[in-house]
Protein backbone atom coordinates (compact mmCIF):
# COMPACT_ATOMS: atom_id res chain seq x y z
CA UNK A 1 0.00 0.00 0.00
CA UNK A 2 1.24 3.44 -0.95
CA UNK A 3 1.49 6.00 1.87
CA UNK A 4 -0.98 8.86 1.53
CA UNK A 5 0.54 12.04 0.09
CA UNK A 6 -2.07 14.50 -1.22
CA UNK A 7 0.42 15.97 -3.69
CA UNK A 8 1.04 12.53 -5.25
CA UNK A 9 -2.58 11.43 -5.71
CA UNK A 10 -3.44 10.35 -9.25
CA UNK A 11 -6.27 12.21 -10.96
CA UNK A 12 -9.18 10.64 -12.80
CA UNK A 13 -8.61 9.50 -16.40
CA UNK A 14 -11.78 11.43 -17.29
CA UNK A 15 -10.35 14.79 -18.40
CA UNK A 16 -13.20 16.98 -17.11
CA UNK A 17 -12.99 15.34 -13.67
CA UNK A 18 -9.19 15.73 -13.59
CA UNK A 19 -9.49 19.39 -14.65
CA UNK A 20 -12.06 20.14 -11.95
CA UNK A 21 -10.03 18.31 -9.27
CA UNK A 22 -6.90 20.21 -10.28
CA UNK A 23 -8.67 23.61 -10.11
CA UNK A 24 -10.28 22.70 -6.77
CA UNK A 25 -6.93 21.66 -5.28
CA UNK A 26 -4.80 24.47 -6.77
CA UNK A 27 -7.27 27.12 -5.54
CA UNK A 28 -7.23 25.63 -2.02
CA UNK A 29 -10.93 24.92 -2.32
CA UNK A 30 -12.10 28.31 -3.56
CA UNK A 31 -12.79 27.35 -7.23
CA UNK A 32 -14.47 24.42 -9.00
CA UNK A 33 -16.29 23.49 -5.78
CA UNK A 34 -19.64 22.81 -7.40
CA UNK A 35 -21.15 20.96 -10.34
CA UNK A 36 -24.09 22.78 -11.92
CA UNK A 37 -24.80 24.45 -8.59
CA UNK A 38 -24.43 21.30 -6.47
CA UNK A 39 -21.60 21.28 -3.86
CA UNK A 40 -18.62 19.03 -4.58
CA UNK A 41 -15.82 17.51 -2.55
CA UNK A 42 -12.60 15.78 -3.50
CA UNK A 43 -12.44 12.12 -2.51
CA UNK A 44 -8.98 10.55 -2.28
CA UNK A 45 -9.19 6.77 -2.04
CA UNK A 46 -6.92 3.76 -2.32
CA UNK A 47 -7.36 1.94 -5.62
CA UNK A 48 -8.29 -1.67 -4.93
CA UNK A 49 -6.25 -3.02 -7.84
CA UNK A 50 -3.52 -0.42 -8.34
CA UNK A 51 -2.73 0.25 -4.67
CA UNK A 52 -2.33 3.92 -5.68
CA UNK A 53 -4.14 6.85 -4.13
CA UNK A 54 -6.68 8.19 -6.62
CA UNK A 55 -8.86 11.32 -6.64
CA UNK A 56 -12.32 12.04 -7.93
CA UNK A 57 -14.82 14.88 -7.61
CA UNK A 58 -18.25 14.06 -6.20
CA UNK A 59 -21.43 15.92 -5.35
CA UNK A 60 -22.27 15.68 -1.67
CA UNK A 61 -25.02 16.36 0.84
CA UNK A 62 -24.68 16.77 4.59
CA UNK A 63 -26.28 14.62 7.26
CA UNK A 64 -25.29 16.19 10.55
CA UNK A 65 -21.48 16.21 10.67
CA UNK A 66 -21.22 13.55 7.94
CA UNK A 67 -21.00 13.81 4.18
CA UNK A 68 -23.11 11.70 1.83
CA UNK A 69 -22.02 10.71 -1.67
CA UNK A 70 -23.85 8.67 -4.29
CA UNK A 71 -22.34 5.92 -6.45
CA UNK A 72 -24.62 6.77 -9.36
CA UNK A 73 -22.27 6.76 -12.37
CA UNK A 74 -25.04 8.61 -14.16
CA UNK A 75 -27.34 5.60 -13.88
CA UNK A 76 -24.92 3.22 -15.62
CA UNK A 77 -25.53 -0.52 -15.10
CA UNK A 78 -22.27 -0.95 -13.15
CA UNK A 79 -20.90 0.72 -10.02
CA UNK A 80 -18.23 3.42 -10.41
CA UNK A 81 -14.65 2.30 -9.78
CA UNK A 82 -14.25 4.63 -6.80
CA UNK A 83 -17.16 2.88 -5.05
CA UNK A 84 -15.67 -0.60 -5.54
CA UNK A 85 -12.39 0.65 -4.07
CA UNK A 86 -13.96 2.50 -1.14
CA UNK A 87 -16.12 -0.51 -0.27
CA UNK A 88 -12.91 -2.55 -0.01
CA UNK A 89 -10.70 0.18 1.55
CA UNK A 90 -12.97 2.51 3.56
CA UNK A 91 -10.22 4.77 4.93
CA UNK A 92 -10.30 7.85 2.69
CA UNK A 93 -9.27 11.50 2.64
CA UNK A 94 -11.51 14.43 1.76
CA UNK A 95 -11.11 18.01 0.73
CA UNK A 96 -14.23 20.04 1.35
CA UNK A 97 -13.60 23.61 0.27
CA UNK A 98 -10.42 24.69 2.10
CA UNK A 99 -10.36 21.83 4.59
CA UNK A 100 -8.62 18.48 4.18
CA UNK A 101 -9.26 15.58 6.60
CA UNK A 102 -9.33 11.81 6.97
CA UNK A 103 -12.68 10.03 6.91
CA UNK A 104 -14.17 6.57 7.02
CA UNK A 105 -16.62 5.42 4.36
CA UNK A 106 -19.67 3.30 5.13
CA UNK A 107 -22.18 1.99 2.59
CA UNK A 108 -25.64 2.76 3.93
CA UNK A 109 -28.26 0.12 4.63
CA UNK A 110 -31.48 0.30 2.59
CA UNK A 111 -33.24 1.86 5.60
CA UNK A 112 -30.57 4.56 6.06
CA UNK A 113 -30.51 5.24 2.32
CA UNK A 114 -34.29 5.74 2.34
CA UNK A 115 -33.93 8.22 5.22
CA UNK A 116 -31.25 10.37 3.54
CA UNK A 117 -32.37 10.04 -0.12
CA UNK A 118 -34.53 13.21 0.11
CA UNK A 119 -31.47 15.17 1.33
CA UNK A 120 -29.54 13.99 -1.71
CA UNK A 121 -32.35 14.88 -4.11
CA UNK A 122 -32.45 18.40 -2.65
CA UNK A 123 -28.80 18.78 -3.62
CA UNK A 124 -29.00 16.99 -6.99
CA UNK A 125 -32.45 16.04 -8.30
CA UNK A 126 -31.04 14.00 -11.21
CA UNK A 127 -30.19 11.14 -8.83
CA UNK A 128 -33.86 10.12 -9.09
CA UNK A 129 -33.57 9.86 -12.91
CA UNK A 130 -30.32 7.92 -12.58
CA UNK A 131 -31.99 5.37 -10.29
CA UNK A 132 -34.85 4.94 -12.79
CA UNK A 133 -32.32 4.38 -15.61
CA UNK A 134 -30.65 1.35 -14.01
CA UNK A 135 -31.67 -1.97 -12.51
CA UNK A 136 -28.95 -1.79 -9.84
CA UNK A 137 -29.66 -0.20 -6.50
CA UNK A 138 -27.52 2.93 -6.48
CA UNK A 139 -25.48 2.93 -3.25
CA UNK A 140 -25.15 5.87 -0.89
CA UNK A 141 -21.95 6.22 1.13
CA UNK A 142 -21.57 8.05 4.43
CA UNK A 143 -18.20 9.73 5.01
CA UNK A 144 -17.47 10.33 8.69
CA UNK A 145 -14.53 12.36 9.90
CA UNK A 146 -12.01 10.32 11.91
Amino acid sequence: MTAYDPSAVKLSPAQWVADQARRYEESDGTEATDMNGSPCLLLDYLGRRSGDWLRTVLIYARDGDDYLIVASKGGAPEHPQWFLSVRENPDVHLRVLGERFAARAEVLSPEEKARVWPLLLEVYASYEDYQKKTDRDIPVVRLSRV
